[in-house]
């Protein structure tokens, strides 16, 4: 069965060489809007590939703002700040993740606390969610959510897209209305993702996107925040080192960040993003193709949840155990063809292990079982 897979992943690629997990693309006018960035020199905080940046990206996800960022995490970190998390705080989440989610609540001197997934979307469970709220938490008289050991205050919920499949995001809604939590959506993994014909990251109060290489369009490193107008001017502000207009003066009335886009990697990404319903395309058909090699095998092809469209920004399998998991991963890699196992669990990380958690059986059952496979998009023609 390895033996084919990797004859199959080949075939894909049409290449002997070694296949990488996931690698940039560039096929469109990268080159072009470099040349024109440079030519300008305006590379660094400024310049007209920042706003065309955010402007398409609101576009296309229909966001009433877009505010470009460093990275991902910094993203994550601003959007956590700007709905309130405060130091102490708890902020529901899933250890099934990558750990870019938990550093960003830390960074706010903010605690995890570790809801189970579900196996269907391999995100954030509601039912999980709901069960432990009602079981070890209340609301008080000002209307907070706070656990009842402790009286500590539960103020956010951050699920994230697992690999560009979308969360159970109405249901999820609906347990955080009830128990005064506000939504963020970690999305770095989903942009061209949607829920019920909706894109990702626009449900909760901020979604955050990323464009690190790894991902469906790179900026070579990059984030960006969605969110209503007055959050989003709000982030631009912190974003850029909180200083307040002027036509000389240095002035700040804020605690702001360095995390601006520079207009290098904006101009980048632009040109990405003229091909990102290509890259869908290509991510697509590539899924399908794996869907019906796995038909009939003892692996589980991971398959966009009902009534959702994924990205399939990484394709996934489901080993029957641990032992078929490792196999498949030393078989696949020592051919050259790149297969990851899914994130270890946040809670076996040092610094998260004695963090707050309710049952994690499905997060635990998927950690020895789930496998990455090449999902770059495919060469042209193939």
């Amino acid at each position: 069965m390895f033996d084919r897979l990797v004859s199959f992943v080949r075939d894909q690629y049409r290449t002997d060489e070694a296949i990488p997990l996931h690698a940039p693309v560039f096929n469109g006018r990268e080159r072009e809007l470099l040349l024109d960035t440079i030519d300008s020199t305006f590379v660094s905080s400024v310049g007209k590939y920042v706003d065309r940046f955010e402007a398409d990206m609101a576009a296309l996800t229909c966001s009433p703002r877009a505010v470009a960022v460093m990275n991902g995490t910094a993203g994550l970190h601003v959007a956590l700040q700007l709905v309130g998390v405060a130091p102490g705080d708890l902020v529901v989440t899933q250890s099934l993740t990558f750990v870019a989610t938990c550093n960003a609540i830390s960074y706010c001197n903010a605690e995890p606390l570790f809801i189970d997934v579900d196996r269907k979307t391999l995100g954030l469970s509601p039912t999980a969610l709901e069960a432990w709220l009602s079981g070890h938490a209340f609301i008080d008289d000002d209307g907070d959510c706070r656990t009842r050991v402790g009286h500590r205050r539960v103020k956010a919920c951050l699920p994230m897209h697992t690999f560009g499949h979308p969360v159970d995001i109405d249901a999820l809604i609906a347990v955080c209305e009830r128990w005064c939590l506000i939504l963020v959506e970690d999305a770095a993994e989903s942009l061209g993702s949607y829920y019920k014909g909706r894109h990702v990251g626009t449900f909760g109060k901020i979604g955050v996107l990323s464009f690190n290489g790894n991902k469906i369009i790179t900026t070579g490193g990059g984030g960006m925040l969605l969110t209503d107008e007055v959050t989003g001017r709000r982030a631009k502000h912190l974003t850029t080192t909180a200083k307040l207009p002027h036509s000389y003066e240095f002035v700040h009335d804020a605690v702001g960040y360095n995390y601006r886009l520079p207009n290098l990697n904006a101009a980048l990404g632009c040109a990405q993003l003229e091909q990102l319903p290509s890259f869908l395309a290509s991510k697509r058909v590539l899924a399908g193709r794996y869907s019906e090699f796995f038909k009939g095998s003892d692996l589980q092809f991971i398959a966009e949840p009902e009534g959702c469209y994924a990205n399939y920004w990484l394709n996934g399998v489901i080993c029957q155990d641990s032992a078929q998991r490792d196999a498949l991963l030393k078989s696949t890699n020592d051919a050259g063809v790149t297969t990851r196992p899914i994130w270890r669990l946040m809670t076996r990380l040092p610094m998260f292990v004695a963090a707050l958690r309710g049952p994690l059986d499905n997060a635990e059952w998927l950690e020895e079982r789930v496998v990455n496979l090449p999902s770059s998009v495919l060469p042209v023609g193939a």
